[in-house]
């Protein structure tokens, strides 16, 4: 269904779904969510439900390209004022935390898409590689990079902001701390090597 011929009515119902759909995957899992399930919960009939999705797998298609539209937003957003490449990379990370704590269920949701549909779960990360390599190929010519190959640092930085808020926004439902995200800047930026410290 076409979204631009949808009522405002008719897009808050399909927002509620999608709303309770992300809740639901996120609790039980693709597999073992129904759509009896969701639209009981979204207060819904399930007749209606088909009025907006055709299967259980187009709520979760749907769902999927919508998080990852709206989470890429948002980093676009907070990078847009920003003028150096570390200015950027920062406010990306703090972006991105900032969004999964307000979508804590995402982690579950992508990850089951690799048993789910492999082709949707690497277009999801390709999407997310593809604004990293503009941005450092963009840093490369800037003299702000070191000239390596952009897609393997774009998948590195991406495997630290992954699992940084793994560890502490969905195992412990909390922001990431300071000390933590300067830590991991610290690395980024200047590495693991050790520096002497000079008084």
């Amino acid at each position: 269904m076409k979204t631009d011929r949808l009522t405002i009515k008719g897009m808050k119902t399909r927002k509620k779904i999608l709303d309770t759909a992300e809740k639901i995957f996120g609790e039980n899992g693709y597999f073992e969510t129904s759509v009896a399930e969701i639209t009981v919960r979204a207060g819904v009939a399930q007749g209606t439900f088909y009025n907006y999705f055709p299967t259980k797998k187009a709520v979760y298609d749907e769902l999927i390209y919508q998080l990852s539209s709206s989470f890429r937003h948002h980093i676009k957003n907070a990078m847009r004022d920003k003028t150096t490449f570390e200015e950027k990379q920062r406010a990306g990370y703090l972006a991105f935390f900032e969004w999964v704590m307000n979508h804590r269920d995402l982690y579950s949701i992508v990850q089951q898409s690799v048993l789910v549909d492999k082709n949707l779960y690497r277009w999801y990360y390709e999407k997310i590689a593809a604004g990293f390599i503009t941005s450092i190929e963009d840093a490369i010519s800037n003299k702000e990079c070191k000239s390596i190959d952009p897609e393997t640092v774009a998948y590195c930085l991406m495997g630290i902001g992954q699992f940084i808020g793994m560890r502490w926004v969905l195992w412990e439902e909390e922001h990431v701390p300071e000390k933590v995200f300067d830590e991991a800047m610290e690395v980024i930026f200047h590495g693991l090597h050790f520096r002497e410290e000079v008084n």
